[in-house]
């Protein structure tokens, strides 16, 4: 070869060593750059706020935050993390018998293998004195709004009950369930909440967004975009102890706050505490994983799926061939609202065929060794509570 023909191909014969260096110094550049977008992913998609964004958009995902990696280095761990759960309720019949139902079937949830984080259970009773289930649910009591305080919105005593509770009790977890009576387990609850990320499940009808201009009376610009404020309530959400103690008294500030406008108060109706907690929340830098999965409501919720709660605070009116007709009395029905003086009758009358198995499965009493098998839902979980609860029919 030529010596011209040889500088070209190779400077003199360094032809090796300089395509070695070079494809070396492609695999480092190559490196840095997947690092660099592995970590990105692992912050949560680097939109500084630890969740998913849409493409272009910079929006945050609103249905579930939580990064795959996350949710599996959470159960990796092995480590058990238990949450208290805790629920506000009164002293009235309505009351009662909803928090016997729900407490029965914590129990059930409980004592099964999956059931490791749900831990102690407390109804908080803001009547201001003890009643008839003191020895049956393990309660705490505290006191109620000054008189005239509520305005007759009686769900303002909850944020109220919680500051009390977690100034007065001692909790072991250092997670909290903030549950309702109406709520329903229909499978163990896992810890659903990552460090300071607490878990909440989102309401199609709490719209921040929609409502901005009154949402800002509270949240002003200065503070964030209007996002920041999840399309939650205060329940269910699985949260560090050591947030809701912070977040629990501006919860309460802010409800009364809302209350006593009379906008807000037109605007919100009786959901204005649930928007009162979502402000609170943003208000302290919090957002929560949104879970779909953490409750269905019938009769919108038709199938059960991997859900965990049934929230049976809607009405459900069937006719007889299980055509619902929302809004209007149907001739089978199950409305918790139609048992406010007394607990509902034991074995109550299944829904009609064709009624979903969401409402289906609260409904009717089953052996428990069947329940699996018979894939029980909202009647079937009532009746079967019903059956076994002591002194049911008294009313108390």
């Amino acid at each position: 070869m030529h010596a011209p023909a040889r500088k070209a191909a190779g400077g003199g014969g360094r032809g090796p060593v300089a395509s070695a260096l070079l494809l070396l110094a492609v695999g480092v550049f190559a490196f840095l750059i997947s690092y660099s977008v592995l970590a990105m992913v692992l912050r949560g998609g680097g939109n500084g706020g630890g969740g998913t964004t849409g493409v272009g958009t910079g929006a945050r995902d609103p249905v579930v935050r939580m990064p795959e990696w996350m949710r599996a280095a959470g159960g990796a761990r092995g480590q058990r993390r238990p949450f208290h759960v805790a629920l506000t309720a009164t002293d009235a019949p309505y009351s009662r018998w909803q928090c016997r139902v729900m407490y029965f079937w914590y129990k059930r949830m409980q004592a099964r293998p999956e059931g490791a984080d749900m831990g102690g259970f407390t109804r908080v009773l803001h009547s201001g004195k003890p009643d008839g289930l003191m020895d049956e649910i393990p309660t705490f009591v505290v006191s109620p709004l000054p008189a005239g305080k509520d305005r007759g919105y009686i769900v303002l005593n909850r944020p109220w009950a919680f500051v009390q509770w977690l100034q007065q009790a001692k909790i072991e977890e250092e997670y909290i369930l903030m549950a309702e009576p109406d709520h329903i387990f229909v499978k163990p609850l896992p810890n659903l909440a990552f460090d300071n990320d607490p878990a909440a499940f989102p309401f199609f009808y709490i719209t921040p967004s929609e409502h901005e201009k009154i949402i800002r009376k509270y949240y002003p610009e200065e503070r964030g975009p209007i996002t920041n404020v999840d399309p939650i309530g205060n329940s269910p959400v699985i949260i560090k102890k050591t947030l809701l103690e912070k977040i629990a008294p501006t919860w309460m500030n802010v409800s009364l706050q809302m209350k006593e406008d009379q906008e807000t108060d037109k605007a919100f109706g009786w959901v204005l505490e649930m928007y009162a907690y979502a402000v609170a929340s943003a208000l302290h830098g919090v957002q929560h994983i949104l879970r779909k999965d953490f409750m269905i409501q019938p009769p919108f919720d038709k199938k059960l799926d991997n859900t965990f709660i049934i929230h049976f605070t809607y009405g459900c009116d069937y006719t007889l061939k299980g055509v619902l007709t929302y809004g209007k009395i149907g001739e089978w029905r199950f409305d918790k609202r139609s048992y406010q003086d007394r607990p509902p009758p034991r074995n109550l009358t299944l829904p009609p065929p064709g009624v979903p198995e969401s409402v289906v499965l609260a409904y009717i009493s089953c052996a428990w060794d069947r329940k699996l098998e018979c894939s029980v839902t909202l009647v079937k979980r009532v009746n079967e509570a019903t059956a076994n609860l002591p002194r049911w029919d008294d009313g108390l």
